[in-house]
Parts: C-alpha cells; sequence; structure tokens
C-alpha cells in the first residue's frame, strides 16, 4: 500500500483526538465552505467519525455575497456527498451591523446552531487553522481590545444550550490543509475574497504576517497562537477566582443589579475590572469596553459624587456601598 500523506495523517489526527470524548452514537455537523480548510476537515471527519460510531453531517451556508454563490454551494454539498456526509445547503440573507463580514458571520453561526439542533448533534465542528489564529490575535491587538481579544478563538466551547463548538485544526497550518486536498484529490474553492485588501484580516494575512515573518523571524504565527493559548489559561483562571467571589458581592437590585462598593475596591485592579464586565455581560448581555469599565471602576476608586454613566444597554450609578445596574429606560 502506497504510504500515507504527512498532510492527511495529521489532519486525521486532529479530527481523531476532537472527537475522542463525543458519546458513540452522537452526530457532529461540519461548517462546510467548499475552501481547503473545511474541505480537509470534512474528508478527515467522514474518515474518523464512523469509527466511533459518530454520524456525520455537512452544512454550507450560501451567503449570496459572490457571483456563482449557490454553485460554490452547490459543488460542497457535493463533495460532501461524495465524502458519505449527509450534505445540506442553506441560503440566508446578510443584513445587519458591523459589516457584510460581521453580518454574513452572524448569519453563518445563526444557521449552524439551527441545523445542529435539527438533528440533535452534539458538535459543530468549524476549520479555522492555527494561521487564523495568528491572524485574530493580531487583529484583537489592534484594536487595543484586551486580553479577551487576545486569546483568539477557543479550541472548544460549550454554548448555554450544551452544543459544542470545536475546531480541530487550531494546531494546523493553512498550507497543511491545502495539500491534504491535494493527496487525497479533493478540489477546494478559492474564495476571492479571501484576496481582498478592503478586508483588515486579508491584509494581515498577506501584508503584516509576512513582513514580521521577514523581519522578525519564522515562527510568528506560531507564537502568537502560543500567546493565545497562555492568555486564554490566564483568564479561566481568572474566571473561576471570580465567579468563587462574585456570588458573595451582587446582589438582584430593581430593573437591574449591584456590587459591593467594598468588595470592588479589596480586589485588585484586573479582577475588579473582569467583574464589573462579567457583570454587566451576565445581566444585560452587553460587552463593555476598556473605557466603559474603567469609568465604572472610577466609582470605587475615585468617588467624588459624580452621577450615573451611561453604557450601552443600562447605567451605571453609586448608591451607598453599592454600584447599582440599571437597565436603560429605568
Amino acid at each position: 500500500m502506497p504510504s500515507l500523506s504527512p498532510a492527511i495523517a495529521e489532519i486525521r489526527l486532529a479530527v481523531r483526538t476532537a472527537l475522542a470524548d463525543l458519546p458513540e452514537g452522537s452526530t457532529v455537523v461540519v461548517a462546510l465552505s467548499g475552501g481547503a480548510d473545511s474541505l480537509a476537515l470534512a474528508a478527515a471527519t467522514a474518515f474518523e467519525a464512523p469509527k466511533r460510531g459518530i454520524r456525520v453531517a455537512s452544512l454550507t451556508v450560501d451567503h449570496g455575497l459572490q457571483d456563482d454563490s449557490a454553485g460554490v454551494a452547490s459543488r460542497a454539498a457535493r463533495a460532501a456527498g461524495e465524502l458519505g456526509l449527509d450534505a445540506l445547503i442553506v441560503r440566508v440573507e446578510v443584513d445587519g451591523e458591523g459589516g457584510p463580514e460581521a453580518a454574513a458571520r452572524d448569519a453563518r453561526y445563526r444557521v449552524l446552531r439551527d441545523a445542529a439542533a435539527d438533528v440533535r448533534a452534539a458538535a459543530v465542528l468549524l476549520g479555522h487553522t492555527l494561521d487564523d489564529q495568528a491572524e485574530t490575535v493580531l487583529l484583537g491587538l489592534a484594536r487595543g481590545s484586551g486580553a479577551a481579544s487576545l486569546q483568539g478563538m477557543a479550541p472548544m466551547r460549550e454554548d448555554d444550550d450544551g452544543l459544542r463548538w470545536v475546531r480541530p485544526l487550531l494546531g494546523v497550518r493553512r498550507e497543511t490543509t491545502r495539500a491534504f486536498c491535494t493527496a487525497a484529490d479533493l478540489s477546494p474553492w478559492s474564495d476571492p475574497h479571501n484576496l481582498d485588501d478592503r478586508f483588515a484580516r486579508v491584509r494581515v494575512r498577506e501584508r503584516v504576517l509576512p513582513v514580521l515573518e521577514t523581519e522578525l523571524g519564522p515562527g510568528i504565527a506560531e507564537a502568537l497562537v502560543r500567546t493565545a493559548e497562555q492568555l486564554r489559561e490566564d483568564a479561566e483562571a481568572f474566571d473561576e477566582m471570580i465567579h468563587e467571589t462574585i456570588e458573595d458581592i451582587v446582589e438582584h437590585a430593581e430593573a437591574g443589579i449591584s456590587v459591593s462598593v467594598a468588595a470592588l475596591a479589596a480586589n485588585p485592579a484586573a479582577l475588579r475590572n473582569r467583574i464589573i464586565r462579567l457583570v454587566v455581560d451576565s445581566e444585560f448581555g452587553v460587552s463593555l469596553t476598556r473605557t466603559q469599565t474603567i469609568e465604572v471602576a472610577r466609582l470605587v476608586t475615585e468617588w467624588s459624587g459624580q452621577g450615573p454613566i451611561d453604557l450601552p444597554g443600562c447605567s451605571a450609578v453609586r448608591q451607598g456601598g453599592r454600584i447599582v445596574f440599571t437597565a436603560s429606560g429605568r
């Protein structure tokens, strides 16, 4: 027998590891665009999942944003069918705030969530690679949005409905997925948006990372990913500390929630700011910027009688020994 391609072996191992703790008889949904990353993921999953008695479906979302998007989706679904997967295509209308890229992403995740619920899937598999992770970390650094953004994408997260979102290829280079497709005689689609420098991610991919590699030496992408992993470990430790603390210092208030000033003051700034962000996010579904968080923290550390602070979806005010967060319009 011919020897197995190193690219195929690497990606199959990554998928096998990601599927290892799913119950036998589970169903997983592979998000399939037809590009090299998702096609390699689909093919490796089609090979590995049956060994564990796991059923695999693929979902291709047609965003309708490019010429022949329906044809691209059809070809991706046909490739999935040839791999033995249950293939589904869903057409979506893309609109909303944040530009077409963000709106398309939101629509895609919404459809994936609905499809997973329909087939009672245990997990959705996403084809993000190490290169995608490095780009995400650099974009977060450029935005100055703090450690939460620099953590990048989680290899696995579980949402409120118990659905797992798994990225088996986060340790795999993009060039490896292309080599997989070549070795497996698969024909991936090349998304023209991946060369459109109107998008910040494309500029990072095509210009910034190559310059960093040239000027600082090879291994920049891997170093960025290691940084993300370390920050995620730190964040998990912080979150555990916060959850242990928060029950004792938070009380429900009329139309909102309140936090003890003394308890906030007793914590170091990093924990204090995380508590503030977590309280607002949990109660109102709003992510505060660092500037907004610092303004709320000043109600604790630099109190001089200032009035309420308007925040997205809520307001914060110091009342006696508590910081009270109230829903907007109350």
